[in-house]
C-alpha cells in the first residue's frame, strides 16, 4: 500500500473523532490539496472514509493496514513482516520470489485483488475486490512428503476461525471450505524443495468476504458464497484476517510440537463427508466408496468394493 495512504488510514483508524486535512497535511509535509487527492484515491479503492465539513475526515471502523493488523496479532511464527498491496498478479508467486531471495519465514502478504491467481489443478483463482487473498511464508524443518499436511492444517485453522461467524462451515476434501453448498474459501500450498529437505513453503488462501458488487465471475465452475451472506452481516477485513492468522499460528505451533495427529483429528471432525458415501473424479473416471479417514500424507482413504483405496488428488462429491 502507498505509504502516504497507509499513514492516512492509520491516523483515521486511531481517532474517535474527525481528523482535519490540515493536521494530516502537517504530519506528512504535504499540501492540503495533496491530502485531499490521496483521500479521494482511497475512497475510490473502497475505503469508507466519511467527510465532515469544517471538521475533517473519519472512518466508521478501523481498516486493514499493517499497523492495525500488527496490533491485533498474538502470533509466535507469523506476521514478523506484513506486506499489504492493493493489486498484484499472485501473492503466492510474489512470496515465493521473496523466499528465493532469502526472506525469512513468517512473512504475510495480503492483496485486495489478484489478476493471475491460481487454484488447485491449475484453475484460475478469482479474487474480486470484496474478497481476501493471503499468502504466508514458512520454512519448516520437514521432508517434502510431509508438506501436504500443512494444507490440511490451514484448512483446520480457517474452519476454526471462520466458524465463529458461520457455524455451518465444513471442510470438503482436500481443503475447500464450504457453507450451504457454496465454496467460501480455498487453499493452495506451494513449495521449493530438494530430496529430503524443504527450503520454503507458501500457504495461500482466499476467502470470499462480502458479496461481489458486480456478481460472481461467469467462469466460476462451482457455486460460491461469501462470509457476509452466510453470517447475515457485513465483514471487516481487519477482523477476519487477524482472527485467521492468530488461529493459523496457534495450529502451526501445535503441529511443530505435537505432530500431525491433532490436525488430522480436527480435520476429520470438520470434514463434510466423514464416513459418508462419496465419489471422487481422479481425472480418468469416478471412484465410488465410503470416506473413512486421512492417512499421514493427507490422502483420502476410500473404502470401495475392491478394498481400501488411497486417493491422492481429485474432485470429491458427496452422494
Amino acid at each position: 500500500m502507498h505509504n502516504v495512504r497507509e499513514h492516512i488510514l492509520n491516523r483515521l483508524s486511531l481517532s474517535q473523532s474527525p481528523v482535519s486535512g490540515d493536521a494530516i497535511a502537517a504530519e506528512l509535509g504535504l499540501s492540503r490539496a495533496a491530502v485531499w487527492k490521496h483521500i479521494q484515491a482511497l475512497k475510490k479503492g473502497g475505503e469508507a472514509i466519511e467527510a465532515y465539513p469544517g471538521k475533517g475526515y473519519m472512518l466508521p471502523a478501523p481498516v486493514l493496514t499493517a499497523a492495525q493488523l500488527q496490533a491485533r496479532l498474538s502470533t509466535t511464527h507469523l506476521g514478523h513482516r506484513l506486506l499489504l498491496v492493493d493489486e498484484t498478479g499472485s501473492t503466492n508467486q510474489d512470496v515465493m520470489r521473496l523466499a528465493e531471495h532469502g526472506e525469512p519465514d513468517g512473512l504475510v502478504m495480503i492483496a485486495k485483488r489478484q489478476t493471475t491467481g491460481r487454484g488447485r489443478l491449475g484453475r484460475r483463482w478469482h479474487t474480486v475486490p470484496e474478497s481476501l487473498a493471503v499468502s504466508v511464508l514458512l520454512r519448516p524443518a520437514l521432508p517434502p512428503e510431509k508438506v501436504p499436511q500443512l494444507s490440511l492444517l490451514t484448512a483446520v485453522a480457517l474452519h476454526e476461525a471462520l466458524q465463529v461467524y458461520v457455524p455451518a462451515l465444513r471442510i470438503k476434501w482436500p481443503n475447500d471450505l464450504m457453507c450451504h453448498g457454496g465454496k467460501l474459501a480455498g487453499i493452495l500450498t506451494e513449495m521449493r524443495a530438494e530430496p529430503g529437505s524443504v527450503h520454503a513453503v507458501v500457504l495461500g488462501f482466499g476467502i470470499n468476504l462480502n458479496p461481489p458488487a458486480d456478481g460472481w465471475p461467469e467462469d466460476i465452475t462451482q457455486p460460491a458464497i461469501d462470509l457476509a451472506t452466510a453470517a447475515g452481516r457485513s465483514m471487516s477485513r481487519l477482523e477476519v484476517v487477524a482472527g485467521v492468522l492468530n488461529v493459523l499460528d496457534a495450529w502451526y505451533d501445535r503441529y511443530l510440537r505435537q505432530g500431525f495427529d491433532p490436525v488430522r483429528e480436527a480435520w476429520w471432525q470438520a470434514h463434510a463427508a466423514s464416513d459418508q458415501a462419496v465419489r471422487v473424479h481422479d481425472g480418468r473416471g469416478y471412484i465410488h466408496g465410503m470416506a473413512r479417514g486421512l492417512d499421514h500424507g493427507g490422502a483420502l482413504l476410500l473404502e470401495t468394493e475392491e478394498g481400501m483405496r488411497r486417493i491422492i488428488a481429485g474432485e470429491l462429491e458427496i452422494l
